[in-house]
């Protein structure tokens, strides 16, 4: 098969998303070619060209999109531009990877998701914590009964973002409940989208948000800052199958940053574990540990993941890219065979309709079913 000629958009060449996940993914899979990257000033285009080793460098999205030397447009900015431009990319007929959140709104993500089925291409949603080893093997095991019937899951996610009072510069506007990138949109759409992988989808839940800190100092400039956007998330639900569900996740702790998500079942338990800085302790940006017990009374021992949960080049140095080249691989798989393997758009909408039950139950303070 030719090479999947890729263009990313928010390619920035100092720092961001894409310099630290997707470049180095790309560059470590022999099914890729990086050919064009595209920022939001020129200078900085073609800085990032050179920098990445990209042939074309663009600051018109709908340019780079059309390019013939591009198969697949990668979207790595701020939700609020998703829509114009994973829109400009499916109007020009290409495969496309879109960043999680996929839109500002269910309404914008539904509308993607309808254009990129009218488009018939592959799209992607960047949900990558389900293809970390850990979590393969832990669906793995729990497909083959390690765990018996799921009873109940556990899950706490602690940041400590903001902990000491200040927020560097480029992470002031997640502050912003408008924005659609705070605690509930990212590391609850990225945790609970693990949850739901391995224990089922939920059926009804009640929620809670609030905003326990309010104020912030922008770390570079000393400028005061507020948010808007919850620190606090609070919820707790019923799965499919019957189980139990409790969550909560914490920015602006002043303790270790860490996730953990423990599965109860009728034979054993499994505990999937993330840990580290405020940003590498996110379940979608580690590669967790899975530990594991079926002896009652017993503390949790470390389960080795097989070698087959791995499935990408072992000498991709960066943590955060492994599971970003994990979704690539299997989109090449994809693309060659026609098949539908990794998480698209649609999954996206089912996800983003799930956010929208806990901003419901908490405005209402009712229990509130989740729409499929």
């Amino acid at each position: 098969m030719d090479r999947i000629r890729v263009g990313v958009i928010g390619a920035s060449p100092d720092r961001g998303w894409a310099a630290t996940a997707h470049i180095p993914a790309l560059r470590a899979l022999p099914e890729f070619e990086l050919t064009a990257v595209g920022t939001s000033r020129p200078e900085s285009a073609q800085e990032a060209a050179r920098a990445f080793g990209a042939p074309h460098a663009f600051t018109d999205a709908r340019m780079l999109a059309e390019h013939p030397e591009v198969d697949l447009v990668v979207v790595t900015v701020k939700v609020s531009a998703h829509a114009e431009l994973v829109g400009a990319a499916l109007a020009a007929g290409k495969h496309v990877y879109c960043e999680w959140p996929l839109g500002l709104t269910t309404e914008e993500a539904e509308h993607l998701a309808a254009s990129a089925r009218t488009a018939g291409v592959h799209d992607v949603i960047g949900l990558q914590a389900r293809y970390a080893p850990a979590v393969s093997y832990a669906r793995e095991l729990i497909a083959q009964g390690y765990v018996g019937r799921v009873t109940s899951v556990h899950v706490h996610a602690v940041r400590g973002k903001g902990a000491a009072g200040g927020i560097p510069a480029w992470a002031a506007y997640t502050l912003d409940g408008a924005q659609g990138a705070g605690l509930l949109e990212v590391v609850g759409g990225h945790t609970l989208d693990v949850l739901e992988y391995l224990a089922g989808d939920f059926t009804e839940l009640a929620a809670a948000l609030a905003v326990q800190r309010t104020g912030y100092t922008v770390a570079e400039s000393g400028d005061a800052v507020t948010s808007t956007s919850p620190d606090q998330v609070l919820l707790h639900g019923v799965l499919t199958g019957g189980a139990m569900a409790s969550v909560h996740l914490e920015d602006a702790r002043v303790g270790d940053n860490r996730t953990v998500l423990e599965i109860a079942g009728t034979e054993g338990d499994l505990t999937v574990v993330a840990a580290g800085d405020w940003k590498s302790a996110q379940i979608q940006i580690s590669e967790p540990r899975l530990r594991g017990t079926r002896e009652v009374g017993t503390p949790y021992q470390d389960l080795p993941v097989p070698e087959h949960h791995r499935s990408i080049p072992a000498e991709i140095p960066a943590e955060a890219a492994r599971n970003v080249a994990r979704v690539y691989a299997r989109l090449a798989d994809d693309i060659r065979d026609g098949g539908r393997s990794v998480a698209g758009f649609d999954h996206g909408v089912r996800l983003h309709r799930l956010l929208d039950a806990i901003r419901e139950s908490a405005e209402t303070s009712a229990t509130h079913p989740v729409a499929r």
